[in-house]
């Protein structure tokens, strides 16, 4: 049995490519986990495949090579236990807010009473700040309050496992904060899990108990998994204040800028998993400054046969 929650093993995307003989490679052999109630965001250029691991993960793309495995059964094709908010909002424009919301939890719990389902969904809506805006049209929204809608949205079918595909990366700087900050305390209230696609490093820091690293595409890799060794509750006002918050976000800042392009095209073997750095953690003194490696061997999981 894993210790993960989620399991993905030996996962790879390959594309054809019109003339040639050999298919393009976006990553192969990617190999991590992510415990169950554990926040984790992956970070890399673009082209490198983060997208596309998400998607393999929420059961819209099948992948060329390998599987998926969430709480012990094989991820085959879209499913209610899986959640996701995508950047462009993707509401039904028909629909009022409440009604973008009733949706699911609908889908999600047939027979529940017209009641229940009421209370539910104004929960969430009354989470992300948006209590009394139920009758709405998404036009008549901005976008941070679509955005809103679509991470209440999310949260009230209660998924197994919540996807997040840049969600802010539409946002101006303000308005992005102020949901980041609501995403925590619906996530530290809820305590689901989540994946999470990022382009933002001080983002990536503020939600995630680890970041997965990725080197520069095609033929990426899972490179590391990097721990946020900051105490919770965080706040973007005070998280800078913490003597690790620049130690992690420097040694991001030189796999992204450094890093990343130096490991491109140097495939992993197969069932070789990313190491886990700790960069808050500092060898002995006399030791070189390094960011303490944490050897870790977890268990293979192999996809279960058809």
């Amino acid at each position: 049995m894993s210790q993960y929650f989620v399991h993905v093993q030996n996962l790879a995307k390959r594309y054809p490519v019109k003339g040639e003989k050999e298919p393009t490679t976006i990553y192969e052999n990617a190999n991590f986990g992510i415990h169950k109630g554990e926040f984790v965001c992956i970070i890399g250029h673009s082209g490198c495949g983060k997208s596309t691991i998400l998607n393999a993960l929420a059961g819209l793309d099948e992948p060329t090579e390998g599987g998926v495995i969430m709480d012990g059964q094989e991820v085959v094709g879209p499913s209610l236990d899986r959640g996701i908010v995508f950047q462009n909002y993707s509401l039904l424009p028909w629909l009022t807010v409440f009604q973008n919301v009733y949706f699911g939890v609908r889908a999600r719990w047939p027979g529940w009473t017209k009641e229940k389902l009421d209370d539910h969904c104004n929960k969430y809506l009354e989470m992300v700040g948006l209590g009394g805006k139920g009758k709405l049209k998404p036009s008549e929204l901005s976008g941070g309050m679509r955005q809103r809608v679509s991470i209440a949205r999310a949260f009230a079918t209660e998924p197994k496992l919540l996807l997040l595909d840049e969600p802010f990366g539409a946002l101006d700087a303000l308005t992005r904060g102020l949901i980041q900050e609501e995403l925590v305390k619906i996530w530290e209230e809820t305590q689901q899990t989540v994946f999470m696609i990022t382009h933002d490093v001080d983002e990536a820091i503020l939600l995630a108990d680890r970041i997965i690293v990725m080197s520069n595409g095609p033929k990426a890799r899972v490179a590391e998994s990097v721990v946020v060794d900051i105490p919770r509750p965080r706040k973007r006002s005070t998280i800078i204040d913490d003597p690790g918050y620049y130690k992690i976000r420097n040694y991001l800042v030189d796999f992204l800028v450094n890093r990343s392009e130096e490991l491109s095209g140097q495939s992993p073997q197969p069932n070789e998993y990313p190491v886990t750095v700790n960069p808050v953690a500092i060898n002995p003194p006399g030791d070189a400054e390094q960011p303490i490696v944490i050897d870790q061997a977890p268990e293979k999981l192999a996809v279960p046969a058809a």
